[in-house]
């Protein structure tokens, strides 16, 4: 187990599967205050917009903390209908994304079915995959000189009678987008080869946690694609981690296919108000991708005069490469004595020799630097042996 994680199982799961720990194990486990905990693995923004504060003073919401939201969370749904340029009805709303995932997930993947994923890509693709009693189909990505853009030719063949299809642009952990028109294509070709075989085509699942890094949206290619789910979210840009705000962007059909596998209230009425006047103020996600835009390259050349090797990113996050899992490994638990949490790889990952780090605030990004100056300093006076 990850000295970062914490062990969560479930008795008719197929596997165990870890999650972060918390910042209490984290404290207890290193011997770190609580408070100079920092969290650089989960890509939350430290601070939330104002408007959060200003709502909670207020007291006022959409319903009554009494009572349940409306089932159809109608002010929140339009204001998504709003902001992603959909209409109502193929907007659903859910606990986050990672619900979203998970309602796709009943709706489309029976037990004994196949669902295939560019890898790497976000963990939970496979645990909802497994969760499902489905198998998976993995297809390794290509490497970093290509971006680790995803394989068009391999993941076509594989997922020819798959059931689903796992995308993420721009991807985590590897914090690129998929090279231009490499989506579009890959749907092309599910399609027709599905024509070609008489059969229907996968229902591929598009997570664009990260778009509004990057500018850049394909819903647009639902129109032409009916088995196409867009999957957005109000934790990464929004900087509105804590309310867990996530939408499904389909064609009505697809909602429709959806809809009955959503529970009727696992959304608060406080983050159906605060997420819907989020979503109807553009200069929120704007200011904080720039914030994010900007530091992310100044953290990025701090961490790189020190030798260590971030590797280009369009997200709120820095993927950086040690060479060795060996190393990866040795400067995690620096990092982790100083209270500082990375998110790391298991060992038969193909990021194993990597560590993701969240781009946070300018204080708390400088306290990164400077535990990597540390953790530097010791490697060089006691370097790393290779391994018997």
């Amino acid at each position: 187990m990850s000295p970062t994680s914490v062990s969560m199982s479930h008795p008719t799961a197929p596997a165990t599967y870890t999650w972060e720990a918390t910042d209490e194990q984290v404290s207890k486990r290193y011997g770190v205050p609580l408070e100079r905990i920092v969290r650089f693995d989960l890509n939350t923004s430290p601070v939330p917009p104002a408007l959060v504060e200003r709502i909670l003073t207020a007291g006022r919401f959409d319903t009554p903390l009494s009572e349940y939201p409306p089932s159809d969370y109608r002010r929140l749904t339009a204001a998504a209908s709003d902001r992603y340029g959909v209409a109502p009805e193929e907007v659903l709303v859910g606990a986050g994304a990672d619900e979203i995932l998970d309602i796709v997930a009943k709706t489309f993947l029976p037990p004994g079915g196949t669902a295939v994923i560019p890898t790497p890509s976000y963990a939970m693709y496979r645990v909802l995959t497994e969760q499902r009693g489905a198998r998976v189909r993995p297809v390794p990505r290509l490497g970093p000189g290509a971006g680790y853009a995803i394989d068009l030719g391999l993941t076509q063949t594989i997922a020819r009678g798959a059931d689903l299809v796992w995308l993420c642009s721009p991807n985590n952990p590897t914090a690129l987008s998929e090279p231009e028109g490499a989506i579009a294509a890959l749907l092309a070709g599910l399609s027709e080869d599905a024509q070609r075989d008489g059969r229907a085509a996968p229902i591929v699942v598009l997570d664009e946690a990260y778009a509004e890094f990057v500018g850049l949206s394909l819903l647009p290619l639902r129109a032409t694609y009916p088995g196409l789910v867009v999957v957005r979210t109000l934790s990464k840009a929004y900087g509105l981690a804590g309310l867990r705000v996530g939408f499904a962007l389909a064609q009505r059909p697809l909602i429709a296919a959806l809809e009955p596998f959503r529970p009727p209230g696992s959304v608060s009425t406080v983050s159906v108000t605060i997420g819907a006047d989020a979503l109807g103020d553009a200069s929120i996600a704007a200011e904080n991708v720039a914030r994010v835009t900007a530091e992310r390259a100044r953290l990025g050349r701090a961490l790189g005069a020190l030798g260590w090797a971030p590797l280009p990113s369009v997200t709120n996050f820095l993927l950086v490469a040690f060479g060795s899992p060996e190393r990866a490994a040795i400067v995690s638990e620096g990092l982790l004595r100083r209270g500082l949490v990375p998110r790391t790889f298991s060992a038969a990952h193909p990021m194993a020799d990597h560590l993701r780090l969240t781009v946070r605030s300018t204080a708390e990004d400088d306290l990164l630097v400077a535990a990597a100056g540390e953790i530097e300093r010791e490697l060089s006076a006691a370097p790393l042996e290779p391994a018997k």
